[in-house]
């Protein structure tokens, strides 16, 4: 079991959270098993890139992307070095520390209506 703390987002998690996480499941099931709603417009076939997180603890730790998710990546709003598809990136052993960008290339969030 790995130890996952969530950093603050504003909209899906404004007080940050802490979970522990099975190894072998993904970081985007894991944070939806836990209440953040983050999006994963392509149901987590890695097509999209609206599941993005930032890895800012325990990167490392995680398997390698695969040529298709870095190809996702490249289409990421706030790409950063650190940065995973969170439906591909498996947890491990090892604690993470997760961020969640503020934006999403997606610009029509299906239930989000204003």
């Amino acid at each position: 079991m790995a130890q996952v703390i969530v950093l603050p987002h504003e909209e899906l998690c404004p007080k940050g959270a802490l979970f522990e996480v099975a190894a072998g499941a993904s970081i985007c099931d894991a944070l939806l098993e836990h209440g953040i709603q983050i999006e994963h417009a392509c149901e987590k076939s890695c097509a999209c890139t609206t599941c993005h997180v930032i890895v800012r603890e325990g990167f490392n730790s995680l398997p390698e992307a695969t040529e298709l998710e870095e190809d996702m990546l490249d289409k990421a709003w706030g790409l950063e070095s650190n940065s995973r598809l969170s439906c591909q990136a498996v947890v491990g052993s090892t604690d993470l520390v997760i961020e969640i960008p503020k934006y999403t290339i997606n610009m029509a969030k299906e239930g989000h209506g204003k």
